[in-house]
């Protein structure tokens, strides 16, 4: 009986790490309203582990796909990252990130969003 206790805890110890095994975005600030035009902003992005911002970057892509290594930091929470945008005119962006999870698993992935335009007469 011990026997088969210790091998059903083995095999779900080995089980759970696989679970959690990637950072993942459960929301951000972006989900909230759209980037004000012209002006810096910070964006939180939330996962479900907490990161390493100092292992981890997020580039600014815009158009013609130019990069700009984007400033975090850590959030209040554990999982917060907080992205400090620079100030930007209307058009499509996206953050690609490559963040380092406390699991010790690296997460890559991009958000698309959009700043909105002035009204057109």
């Amino acid at each position: 009986m011990r026997t088969l206790i210790l091998m059903t805890s083995m095999v779900l110890a080995a089980v759970s790490p696989a679970v959690q095994a990637h950072a993942v975005i459960t929301h951000s600030s972006l989900d909230a309203g759209p980037v004000a035009p012209g002006q810096a902003t910070d964006v939180h992005l939330f996962f479900n582990s907490d990161i390493e911002p100092l292992l981890s970057i997020v580039y600014l892509v815009s158009a013609g796909d130019r990069k700009q290594v984007l400033e975090l930091r850590h959030g209040e929470r554990p999982g917060e990252l907080i992205v400090a945008l620079p100030p930007l005119g209307p058009g499509e962006y996206a953050l690609q990130y490559k963040v380092f999870a406390a699991d010790g698993h690296i997460t890559e992935d991009v958000l698309k969003f959009t700043v909105p335009g002035g009204e057109r007469r």
